[in-house]
């Protein structure tokens, strides 16, 4: 009775399993990635509204989205001016309009939400306690802990060209960045899609670079005990 209702029959008389096939599960371990991102960014709206940032703790936030304002701004405009185009070539299919509308309104929150997870999720520098870090993300959809100890070396550099290559992580901002920072042990980054992988190298942008570089350098330096 029990293996009758575990299992179905196909046409040809084979059974086959009702539970998920492992490509099927696979397909819902990818799409739970972005759909979390997505509520990470409508999470971010609110957030930004109570002026809440996220995950500071006891550490000091630096900034990195205000290079990308005026962007982010021109991607809103573009959404509104598209669904009021679109308002008028589908004026006489009200029930096309409405699905095309609320897509149009779904999408212009989520370039708000960009713009307010940037804002609400800054780099973060803990030197307190046993696990000193440094907490470097771009908006929703990276966040990656750097252990103080795993730092090698930081320095300010502007880079405008970014090249994909193993072991590198660049997240740029206004397709630059100004801090590269390099490490003698690596690091576990996640992809957009979940895949885990590792980089010894992490070229990232913070809106006041020489005030960051400055702070990380004074963190790596040991502590001296009075003679």
């Amino acid at each position: 009775m029990s293996a009758a209702a575990d299992t179905v029959t196909t046409a040809g008389g084979t059974p086959a399993s009702s539970t998920p096939t492992g490509g099927a599960m696979r397909a819902v371990r990818i799409m739970r990635h972005p759909i979390a991102h997505e509520v990470r960014l409508l999470a971010s709206i609110g957030r930004w509204v109570a002026r809440r940032p996220h995950g500071i703790g006891h550490g000091r936030a630096f900034s990195y989205g205000r290079g990308q304002g005026a962007m982010m701004f021109g991607l809103g405009f573009v959404s509104v001016l598209e669904s009021v185009c679109m308002a008028v070539l589908l004026r006489n299919h009200p029930a096309v309009h409405r699905v095309v509308f609320a897509l149009d309104v779904y999408t212009l929150l989520l370039i708000v939400g960009m713009h307010a997870a940037s804002v609400t999720r800054p780099h973060v520098l803990d030197d307190t306690g046993d696990e000193a870090f440094l907490r470097i993300r771009r908006a929703a959809h990276v966040d990656v802990r750097v252990p103080l100890a795993a730092i090698s070396s930081v320095r300010r550099e502007l880079v405008t060209t970014h090249e994909k290559r193993d072991g590198r992580l660049d997240l740029a901002i206004g397709a630059q960045t100004t801090i590269t920072l390099e490490l003698s042990s690596p690091v576990r980054h996640f992809t957009f899609l979940g895949r885990p992988k590792d980089v010894t190298m992490i070229r990232f942008h913070a809106d006041e670079p020489e005030a960051l570089v400055r702070e990380i350098r004074a963190a790596l330096e040991p502590t001296q005990e009075p003679a």
